[in-house]
């Protein structure tokens, strides 16, 4: 905060000010809306609205972050609580709130140790496929509340405002932002405006559900909302401590991979910087307010964030006055907000998270590689069949194993000699020269113990492609590290290949790397010098028909 607040000048106080009050009014159904789908009530999305930003906004390094309550994290946090116990009890809300410092405590702690480089082991396919099957699972679940009971059982009354509430919030997403620009409205203007049309439609089941009486009717409203501030609190559960670790480390996860995903779309927009530590540093403070006042996990929302953006927020004080202006509203009389109707809370969900039903990786998944289109798949069919908690570790394998398979086999190729030049490149790509007693192989990956058995297998393979080759040249140009398992396994090849009359090299060794391999018993034990160059090793390794090394260049 320190940072921003010293860099502050007048002229940004009216674009943070204005994007203050478009997301508070994007926020109080937003937040309603998610705190049903946490199981909690609707006051509860509120809560966890006003202290969390403040608290980002000291640590956190992205000027426009919207941090609240989120469409995957709720429905997170309600699949955690739902078996420990009854939705809307005293003890719900007690364990949403502990679940968050849970979350916060974990962040911190990854914060403090450095630790932000671990999102970069959540592949994107695999972070696709559980957002659109955490959106079908939220849009599932909301199916009851929008219809006022189980499909096709359902309220006529609750059914025609829900519905309708989706067609009018379709509309405005397809066509109230081109209907507002030919009215005069700028395209700016315009698309902030229409980012708003859900509290619009809150607005408008309001004043439906006052004049028609819709609760007599049978339509359920939002029911009483407490007036005034939460109070801070540190209302804990000792006997759910074990319970909510695991799940916490789960969600705290999400929560950084949401929030950084969202974060690094609008800094890449003002080439502002982020520092993924600040980042679990300040949403994790940001959890462990909304512990202290009565809220659940929260985390970065990409679209209210771009709302933020596009509304003109400059640095943190937009979110603040956001803040400002929600706990405003919880001090000023709520009884309006009692007149809410659940089908249209439910439409607003509904909606929002259809929007994130992306299928664009999975289409270039498929075509460009099919394992990540896989992972795609796996991840989705996770969250829908197994549930969240378990399409989150599905993922989180997945992302892991992918990377190992990669790893644990290496692309190696044979190379050859480009006529003419000093240049060598893969004979399956190229028309290259190979000669018949020096086999060239290029390893394009590090040697490590998980791939070092894959190596040894391609090199016998060619070995034996190749009978009437004396001398082994491995090209080292990619290998930018070998660990002590590949030092011995190169040891084991040398001595093998000589017991069979033939002599191996490397070439083009990596400076790091030949400093390391100095220190070992590895070079004495090489029939030749280590070769600066391909061409170099060529040159000196290939005979000519009078038996004499020739000239290869």
């Amino acid at each position: 905060m320190l940072h921003w607040l010293k860099h502050y000048r007048r002229a940004m106080l009216a674009g943070d000010i204005g994007a203050g009050i478009v997301v508070a009014m994007m926020l109080i159904p937003q937040g309603m809306a998610y705190a049903l789908v946490a199981g909690l009530p609707p006051v509860a999305g509120i809560y966890a609205s006003i202290l969390p930003p403040i608290v980002y906004a000291l640590f956190g390094s992205s000027m426009t972050q919207s941090v609240g309550p989120m469409a995957i994290v709720s429905l997170m946090t309600g699949a955690v609580l739902a078996p420990l116990a009854p939705g809307g009890s005293g003890l719900y809300s007690v364990l949403a709130a502990q679940l968050a410092l849970v979350c916060g405590i974990v962040l911190l702690v990854c914060g403090l140790l450095r630790l932000g480089f671990l999102a970069n082991f959540f592949s994107r396919p695999v972070m696709s496929g559980f957002t659109v099957g955490c959106a079908l699972a939220i849009a599932a679940g909301q199916v009851k509340p929008l219809l006022g009971a189980s499909f096709p059982h359902w309220h006529a009354p609750s059914a025609m405002l829900g519905i309708g509430a989706v067609i009018a919030l379709f509309a405005a997403r397809r066509y109230l932002e081109p209907l507002l620009q030919r009215c005069g409205m700028p395209a700016h203007a315009a698309g902030v405006a229409a980012k708003l049309a859900p509290m619009l439609v809150v607005l408008g089941g309001l004043a439906l559900a006052s004049l028609l009486q819709l609760q007599e009717q049978g339509v359920k409203l939002a029911g009483d909302v407490p007036s005034g501030l939460p109070q801070l609190n540190l209302a804990l559960s000792h006997a759910h401590w074990r319970a909510l670790l695991q799940p916490g480390l789960l969600i705290g996860f999400v929560i950084f991979l949401m929030s950084m995903s969202a974060a690094q779309a609008l800094a890449q927009k003002r080439n502002e910087k982020l520092v993924s530590n600040h980042e679990l540093i300040g949403l994790g403070a940001a959890n462990v307010a909304a512990m202290m006042s009565g809220g659940f996990p929260v985390t970065g929302s990409l679209s209210r964030s771009a709302v933020n953006f596009a509304a003109g927020a400059q640095t943190p004080l937009a979110s603040i006055i956001t803040a400002v202006l929600l706990a405003g509203a919880l001090v000023a009389p709520t009884g309006w907000l009692a007149l809410l109707p659940l089908p249209v809370l439910a439409a607003t969900i509904i909606v929002a998270v259809l929007g994130m039903l992306e299928l664009g990786t999975l289409k270039t998944a498929w075509r460009y590689d099919r394992g990540d289109a896989a992972a795609w798949i796996v991840t989705c069919g996770g969250v829908l069949v197994l549930g969240v908690e378990a399409g989150v570790v599905v993922g989180v394998l997945l992302s892991m194993g992918t990377l190992i398979w990669r790893a644990s086999r290496p692309h190696i190729a044979v190379l050859g000699r480009i006529a003419g030049t000093e240049h060598f490149r893969n004979i399956d790509r190229y028309p290259a020269e190979t000669q018949p007693d020096v086999l060239l192989l290029r390893v394009d990956a590090n040697l490590f113990f998980g791939n070092v058995e894959a190596v040894g297998e391609r090199i016998e393979e060619e070995v034996r492609s190749h009978p009437t080759a004396q001398h082994l040249v491995l090209v080292m140009t990619a290998v930018s590290s070998i660990d002590t398992s590949a030092l011995f396994a190169l040891g084991e090849w040398n001595a093998s290949l000589k017991r069979r009359g033939i002599a191996l090299h490397l070439a083009e060794v990596k400076g790091p790397v030949l400093d390391r391999l100095r220190e070992s018993d590895l070079p004495a034990q090489l029939a030749g010098p280590i070769f600066l160059s391909t061409a170099m090793a060529a040159q000196k390794l290939h005979k000519g028909r009078d038996g004499e090394y020739a000239e290869y260049i």
